[in-house]
């Protein structure tokens, strides 16, 4: 447990560095998304854009990878709506309680702690649920939340989540979207996020044989070692302002749940559809079913708040989600990570 704390301790320690600094003041509210904007479109792109280079397109979207983890997501999502959905939890913040509950921070979070934790050979599989969350979780919900809510389009905007672009804002007065086009709305919305692509130039890069000129690389290597910190800081900060921007008063019975969804539920789903599918024959590792448990085992996607508050939905509710769900996951994801290499699940094949 020793040599998991000393991954793991300093990764949330960064988080509370950037919530008490938003908390104090030492961190101005007014630059927040200044240095979510810099992990964003710069840091973390270019990190992803390392791993693009050095990870093939079939380990990066392993079949047997996605098997396990978009059934995952998928009943993470209908158990949840079907778990919380009530006269006082409406379809669009069931909706988007799911989403925190199926969307890890493997983002801002989930990469470089994995790499840090079991090397760089996690990248990929980690790489590919964030594609499955950018493209399929973090739409189906907003499709969902969209074509159940009551919302008129106000207008663009330009608020930049974990997840997503978000590309619309969902008043009170209009008719709910139709499916179909809620769903490309959303889809739209997470095509225009910077890290899918990012990844894909690396994997294009590498797969034309080209290389960047030297003084290139090195800014982007310096972007890359950035991300880590910055972005941990930047989560930590983050909560802080969900926490004040959050406009109700949420019941323990109404989040705490939902959080523990996440934590507990949500990694046992991927460890047991995991061993099926091994039982079954696919070439799943026993490495790659660590690192996809571990990935379902981090907390909910920092972010979310912002866009449940744009959509319109409960954003006090999905603020304390995140929140419960961060720092409970200091203890639970620590104590899953020192079970699982306790197995001996962690070499690469």
């Amino acid at each position: 447990m020793q040599a998991i704390l000393v991954v793991t301790l300093p990764f949330f320690a960064l988080i509370l560095c950037g919530y008490l600094a938003a908390q104090r003041g030492l961190l101005a509210q007014a630059a927040i998304p200044g240095l979510n904007g810099f992990v964003l479109f710069f840091a973390l792109p270019c990190l992803l854009f390392r791993f693009g280079l050095n990870t093939s397109l079939a380990v990066m979207l392993s079949p047997a990878v996605l098997a396990v983890y978009v059934p995952a997501a998928l009943i993470m999502v209908a158990l949840t709506i079907r778990l919380t959905r009530s006269e006082r939890v409406p379809m669009k913040d069931a909706a988007f309680g799911a989403l925190v509950a199926a969307f890890p921070n493997t983002g801002f979070m989930g990469v470089p702690l994995l790499v840090a934790l079991l090397g760089a050979a996690a990248a990929g599989p980690v790489i590919c649920t964030i594609l499955v969350d950018l493209l399929l979780t973090s739409s189906l919900c907003i499709a969902l939340a969209s074509g159940n809510t009551s919302g008129n389009i106000s207008g663009k905007t330009n608020d930049k989540t974990d997840g997503h672009t978000v590309g619309q804002t969902v008043g009170h007065d209009a008719a709910p979207a139709a499916p179909q086009t809620a769903l490309l709305q959303a889809l739209r919305g997470a095509l225009s996020n910077p890290l899918p692509w990012s990844i894909a130039l690396g994997l294009g890069v590498a797969g034309l044989g080209l290389s960047l000129p030297g003084p290139l690389m090195t800014v982007v290597n310096m972007l890359g070692d950035a991300a880590s910190p910055v972005a941990l800081f930047t989560i930590g900060a983050v909560l802080w302002r969900a926490g004040q921007h959050a406009h109700s008063r949420t019941p323990v019975r109404l989040y705490l749940p939902v959080a523990l969804l996440k934590l507990l539920l949500h990694p046992s789903l991927v460890f047991g559809l995991g061993s099926l599918v091994q039982a079954l024959g696919a070439p799943l590792s026993g490495f790659q079913l660590t690192v996809l448990t571990l990935a379902a085992a981090l907390p909910s996607a920092s972010n979310v708040s912002l866009l449940a508050e744009r959509y319109g939905a409960d954003n006090g509710r999905v603020a304390r989600i995140i929140m419960a769900s961060t720092v409970l996951a200091f203890a639970s994801f620590s104590a899953l990570a020192w079970w699982l290499m306790a197995a001996g699940q962690t070499a690469p094949v």
